[in-house]
């Protein structure tokens, strides 16, 4: 078994928590020690970590600012981190990269350690570049390249990303594409099982019509004012609208959308109540100008919801086929002001959706498969480390 030291996010919730916090726990339950590493001030009331225990598996270091794009370290952070994966001793590094300054120190670290080096890259993008959110991903991608190039790894989510990645300096045979992937036993229909008694106390919430779903962070790379405006203009009867998320764009978007056919759920802590969100909804839609691959998108798929997407990063790939309905990310609004209408007027149309949608989810999109990769892409880092002296 392996012995990890995990780079990552515990908070605030976004995909990359999510990410993290899936797969340590899939590693755990395979056997690998797991030792989380993250920001997360020791004293702070939120704490629950220290890295003082010699045997705790979370290690918490110290930060300035955290926020759901971005994190900046305090300046103590880099020695905490040195000190901690000395006392640790994993035998891989696994770098859920969160946009710090630490993730360009890390390559020299873990090689003064003669630690292999993981990185998982989560940035969105749109290789088609056809929006200035798209434009300023991109610079996030041109200034990671060579930091990337020196991890003995990258895992990617597609083959999309990766050549975005190569076509900037990367070296092929450091990226490794491996997908998310979503517990397709959990994250299933309400017909599968679950807990009975929440799932009707969310429908009694969201009441009696049928349930559109958008589930995600609240920012403009989300496009989620394209989705509002559409549905402001179709209006379909019978059907309700419901924003699960929060983020710096919700104040602007509540007041500016607050009618009675769309219902501001907020931010949702609590897993198994979004897996009764998606349980109750009949369609979920994502409108992102970029995407990295949404892992929003493969629980909705899950639990048989019906999926409409844009072909922003590696979305389009996952809905292709006839696994969902994929938009174009420019002109978001105009073609959802088509779509609605149809999809208000078939329910059969969405169920059939839904169906191909959880078959595509276990075709492709098990977590079982994804922990599989790394585990054998772990092995073979491991198999080719020098041998100490």
């Amino acid at each position: 078994m392996v012995q990890i030291a995990w780079l990552g996010k515990k908070s605030p919730f976004c995909g990359n928590v999510s990410y993290g916090l899936s797969t340590t726990q899939a590693l755990r339950e395979r056997g690998h020690q797991t030792h989380f590493i993250h920001f997360d001030n020791p004293r702070s009331p939120e704490s629950g970590s220290t890295s003082l225990l010699a045997n705790d598996p979370d290690v918490s270091l110290p930060y300035l600012v955290k926020s759901q794009v971005y994190t900046i370290p305090s300046p103590g952070a880099q020695r905490e981190l040195r000190d901690s994966l000395e006392r640790i001793r994993p035998d891989i590094v696994h770098a859920s990269l969160t946009l710090s300054p630490l993730d360009f120190r890390l390559p020299d670290l873990c090689q003064q350690l003669g630690v292999p080096l993981v990185a998982t890259f989560h940035p969105p993008f749109d290789a088609g570049m056809r929006n200035l959110t798209a434009g300023t991903q991109q610079l996030s991608y041109q200034l990671y390249a060579p930091a990337l190039a020196r991890y003995d790894r990258v895992i990617v989510f597609s083959q999309l990303q990766a050549e975005v990645l190569i076509r900037l300096g990367v070296p092929a045979d450091r990226l490794a594409v491996i997908p998310n992937g979503v517990d397709t036993d959990r994250w299933a229909p309400s017909r599968h099982g679950g807990d009975a008694v929440l799932l009707q106390r969310v429908r009694q919430r969201l009441g009696s019509e049928r349930t559109f779903l958008y589930m995600g962070r609240l920012a403009t790379e989300k496009n989620v004012e394209a989705l509002l405006r559409a549905w402001r203009l179709v209006s379909p009867q019978g059907c309700r609208l419901v924003i699960v998320g929060d983020g710096p764009l919700r104040g602007t978007l509540q007041n500016s959308f607050n009618e009675s056919g769309i219902l501001w759920w907020g931010y949702e802590a609590d897993l198994n109540t979004r897996i009764a969100l998606m349980q109750c909804a009949e369609v979920f839609l994502l409108p992102s100008l970029v995407e990295g691959l949404s892992l929003a998108l493969l629980e909705a798929m899950a639990t048989g919801t019906a999926c409409i997407a844009t072909d922003a990063g590696a979305d389009g790939e996952v809905l292709e086929g006839g696994a969902g309905i994929v938009l174009s990310s420019q002109g978001v609004a105009t073609q959802l002001r088509t779509l609605l209408p149809v999809l208000r007027d078939q329910p059969v149309l969405t169920a059939e959706l839904g169906r191909r949608a959880r078959q595509r989810a276990l075709e492709r999109y098990r977590l079982s498969r994804n922990i599989d990769a790394i585990e054998q892409l772990y092995g073979t880092l491991l198999a080719t480390r020098p041998l100490a002296a």
